[in-house]
Order: structure tokens, then C-alpha cells, then sequence
């Protein structure tokens, strides 16, 4: 039997369903993002293949071994883990539980470009690297991804506490007293929702947040003022309110607080038991004004917090072809996550 979900668009709201049938599809689109995500009325998604997705195969100068991993069956969840060679010694290394970015709505832990920054970052922040695949939006709307999330991270903790034969090849170099989650853009704010639900049911020692993708009603002067981004950038105002629009419950504003932690207001955040945390923030970025004050009010509400503000880039720049790996700020942004770790 076929199923529906609601999608909102243009402050209309229309039916998808689930039955990807339709003789006139082309003409019956919803939502698009040109080159990542074609959303139909009849709730058929295209997502085109603009960035390739490898295999888990690491060349052996990369000095990193890396595995697909099953974590749920049922849902499809599953993990790409990197382990650096340096690890296989005595001495256990950090643990990273990685989201990937794309608005919730597209990009993958097989994508290369995420291949190659994590297979780059494992090597030289010396860490173990869980990237996890979680569901998209729309077909899968937020919670899905924070609860996707959630269950990797309790996944792991079962599998840590069971010393798995099977996961022993990757949780043997582990130090489970360096916990950290991470992720860049829709990752950074999954980190960050997951962070908020574990304080009772996992000891985490801190959080990376890569540019995090946070919103709200009202425009900041880094989104009104976007013509300042390098060009192509990866996030523009309109594909960010796309995103968001496909991403978000029904109904929900940009004020949702999945979208803007800051509306919960100073109390809700004193209240929450968050571990430190880096804030990544790239000066070129839309969303560099909502990560400032992201960072700014965390600080206020007497957490422990880090900004680190990369100049001259803008949003993802470490996943993009021509800043990735051997770019000065790429490198930038490693040297201070693998000190993050390391405190």
C-alpha cells in the first residue's frame, strides 16, 4: 500500500506519495535544487550523481584502512570507519563519530569528497573515524536523522561494551575516555542534536562543529549580505530555505528549534549537559553570523566552548574540490581538530 508524507513548498502544503508513479512526472515538480535534489509531486526524489561515490579502498600511502560497516538492517543504517595505521600499536587513539553535510537532504559517507577529507583527517589527527550514513529528507524528515544519530552512537557503545569479534578490528584501538562526535553543516547541527540527548547515556568528551547548518525566521547580515561568498559556493540563501523547507515537520518554522537551537532561549541552554565544544566557522560563510552567535550565546549560558573562524573561505571549502586536502585552511582546520582531540 502506498503512503504519504507532507512536504511544504511556497507556504502551500502538498501530498506525496510514495507510489513513484506518474506519466507526466517532469511536470509536476515540487521542490529543486539544480544539480542535487528534484523532489516530484507524486514523491519520487532524484538526487544526481554530481559527486561520485567510492569504495571503502585507501591506497596504502594513505597510511589509513577503512571498512563499510552494517549498524541497522532494517533501516539501511551503516558507517564507513577509518583507522589509522599509526593506531595499531599499543596506544589507543580518539574516537570520532562523523556526520557528513548536505542540508539532510542529500550526500552520503561514500561520497568521495568525504572519502578522501576523513581517510586525510583519521591520518593526521590520528583518530578512528565512525562516518555515519543516515536517512535523507524528505522521504525520512528530522528527527529521523538525529535519531539515526543516536542509535550509531548507542550502536557503538554496545559493540564497545560487548568487545565484539567482529568490530574488534577497528574497536581494539580505541580509548573510549576520548569520545567525540562531529560533522559538518546538517552534520554539525546532528552532532550537536545527538550531543543534547546523550548526557545520560554516554560519556562524550567533546563536539566538532564544522560550519553548522542553523537557520531562524529572521536574516542575519551574513545571509542578506551572501554576494560576498566566494563564487559557487555550496550554500546560497535559497538553497539553504530549500533545504529547511524539506527537512523540517510539517508545519514547523525556521524557529524550530531543530533548525535554531537559539530559540529555546538562555535558560534551555544552561540546562542542557554539553561536553566542550569547537565551532568551526568559515568568514565567507551565510551562516558565519548564526555560528558566531551560536558560539557567543553557548558561552554566555557557561559552557566550554571554542571558535575557530577560517578567513578567506566560505561554507564546506574542506570538501571542495579545490580547497580539499592540500589547501592551507583545509590543513588549518585538521591541525586544530587533531588539538581539540588531544586536550
Amino acid at each position: 500500500m502506498a503512503t504519504t508524507i507532507s512536504l511544504r513548498h511556497n507556504n502551500s502544503q502538498t501530498q506525496i506519495n510514495s507510489n513513484n508513479t506518474h506519466p507526466q512526472r517532469e511536470n509536476f515538480i515540487t521542490e529543486e535544487i539544480q544539480g542535487l535534489i528534484r523532489v516530484h509531486r507524486d514523491g519520487h526524489v532524484e538526487r544526481p550523481q554530481i559527486v561520485p561515490k567510492v569504495s571503502c579502498v585507501v591506497a596504502p600511502e594513505r597510511g589509513v584502512t577503512a571498512r563499510d560497516v552494517v549498524i541497522n538492517k532494517e533501516t539501511n543504517l551503516w558507517a564507513r570507519v577509518y583507522v589509522p595505521l599509526t593506531s595499531h600499536s599499543h596506544t589507543k587513539v580518539p574516537l570520532l563519530v562523523y556526520f557528513h553535510g548536505g542540508g539532510f537532504c542529500v550526500g552520503s559517507a561514500s561520497w568521495s569528497c568525504y572519502h578522501e577529507f576523513l581517510t586525510s583527517l583519521a591520518s593526521k589527527a590520528n583518530c578512528v573515524i565512525v562516518s555515519v550514513n543516515y536517512q535523507l529528507a524528505p522521504e525520512n524528515p528530522l528527527p529521523a536523522a538525529y535519531d539515526d544519530g543516536f542509535n550509531a552512537l548507542m550502536w557503538v557503545k554496545r559493540e564497545a561494551q560487548n568487545g565484539s569479534s567482529v568490530q574488534k578490528w577497528w574497536l581494539s584501538h580505541c580509548n573510549f575516555s576520548s569520545l567525540f562526535l562531529a560533522g559538518d553543516s546538517a552534520g554539525a547541527n546532528i552532532a550537536y542534536n545527538v550531543a543534547t540527548r546523550t548526557s545520560s547515556s554516554m560519556s562524550l568528551k567533546g563536539v566538532v562543529l564544522i560550519q553548522p547548518f542553523f537557520g531562524g525566521e529572521e536574516r542575519t547580515s551574513s545571509e542578506m549580505h551572501s554576494h560576498h561568498q566566494p563564487p559557487n559556493s555550496a550554500l546560497t540563501l535559497s538553497v539553504s530555505d530549500t533545504y529547511w523547507r524539506l527537512a523540517l515537520p510539517l508545519g514547523a518554522t525556521r524557529d524550530h528549534p531543530y533548525c535554531n537551537p537559539l530559540a529555546l532561549g538562555m535558560a534551555k541552554l544552561r540546562d542542557l549537559r554539553l561536553p566542550s565544544i569547537m565551532v568551526c566557522v568559515s568568514e565567507m560563510d551565510i551562516l558565519r553570523d548564526r555560528n558566531l552567535e551560536f558560539s557567543n550565546t553557548l558561552v554566555k549560558a557557561g559552557k566550554k566552548v571554542e571558535t575557530v573562524v577560517h578567513k578567506g573561505v566560505g561554507h564546506a571549502f574542506q570538501v571542495l574540490h579545490n580547497y580539499q586536502l592540500s589547501h592551507s585552511r583545509t590543513q588549518e582546520m585538521m591541525h586544530h581538530i587533531k588539538t581539540f582531540l588531544n586536550q
